[in-house]
């Protein structure tokens, strides 16, 4: 299939070196030298402007990689072009905006995937293995981290800005977060939080604490950060018999490593298996593949548009208690 980019940035650049096959034919950036330098790279051609490549006869799939306050209306361009998109997320800065675009992908019958990649890091792809196969027994709570350090001149980029990014660290990593929470968990009944600018001159939130409850009182407890000076990433699932530590996501975040602890009969110390991933991230090919896969099948992405609504409505929730 043939794919279009919208947005050439660190983001875009990844998404074109992870095309699973597909063939990338045009590109387009708000940044003309962004957009011909990545062009240049990878032989596609460049679009005068995101309009007009949504538009192309040629292009069977939209990639959308920009800033927040675009992704919906691109995507939403694209679908009523009868386009397949691959949003980066959350979507949309607002629940608000993002309505829309499901109504328009519904009426288009075309696929909407959710750039929630994480999903697709080996060692989570091997805890929901895990998870399904009954290892862990019934699941009881989850506990999350993942924050990032700072570099000069952080709260002056496009994410310290409201109105290009619909809010701070909330809507940044802990869409990630939440993302993965209902993916193990399910949906969440009960949304209690609090987000704070601690650190940066910026009016945005830096920090996230989130403590969410499914209707039978199992909880996920998160919390996001860009004040964590080192890079960071842990995520622990507990099961009535067994539970999971997930740490490090490979390059700055550290190795990528999975740690099984396995409940004795006798209790005490458990048996514990430990698996490390030291290859490069490979979760953008993954899950660029499951898409075409999800188009040749004409099938809902596992992680799409109604995942990132339920993460927005998560996160504007907790903006409204962070106001009280």
């Amino acid at each position: 299939m043939n794919v279009g980019i919208v947005g050439c940035g660190l983001i875009g650049q990844k998404r074109s070196k992870a095309l699973a096959g597909a063939r990338l034919v045009a590109v387009a950036d708000a940044i003309p030298e962004r957009a011909q330098l990545l062009a240049k790279q990878t032989g596609a051609e460049t679009a005068s402007s995101w309009e007009s490549l949504v538009e192309r006869p040629d292009v069977d799939i939209v990639i959308v990689a920009t800033t927040n306050d675009v992704l919906a209306p691109i995507t939403l361009r694209a679908a009523q072009n009868g386009k397949h998109v691959l949003v980066e997320k959350p979507a949309a800065r607002t629940a608000a905006e993002l309505e829309p675009v499901i109504v328009a992908a519904q009426q288009a019958n075309v696929r909407v995937r959710v750039g929630f990649n994480h999903r697709y890091h080996p060692a989570l792809l091997k805890c929901r293995e895990l998870i399904d196969s009954g290892e862990l027994g019934e699941l009881m709570f989850l506990r999350g981290r993942y924050g990032h350090g700072g570099r000069i001149g952080y709260d002056k980029e496009w994410r310290a800005d409201p109105k290009l990014s619909g809010g701070g660290e909330l809507i940044d990593q802990g869409v990630h977060l939440i993302d993965l929470a209902r993916h193990f968990l399910g949906e969440f009944a009960y949304v209690e939080g609090f987000a704070h600018t601690y650190y940066w001159d910026m009016p945005v939130d830096d920090n996230g604490f989130m403590l969410l409850r499914t209707a039978d009182q199992q909880a996920a407890w998160l919390h996001v950060s860009c004040t964590e000076w080192k890079n960071l990433f842990s995520f622990e699932i507990y099961g009535r018999d067994a539970k999971l530590h997930v740490e490090g996501l490979g390059g700055s975040y550290g190795v990528e490593r999975l740690a099984f602890y396995k409940m004795l009969p006798q209790m005490g110390p458990p048996d514990t298996t430990i698996w490390e991933y030291p290859r490069g991230d490979q979760s953008w090919g993954l899950e660029f593949a499951e898409f075409l896969e999800d188009i040749r099948l004409n099938r809902e992405p596992s992680a799409n548009l109604h995942d990132a609504l339920a993460a927005l409505r998560i996160v504007e929730t907790i903006y409204k208690l962070s106001e009280q």
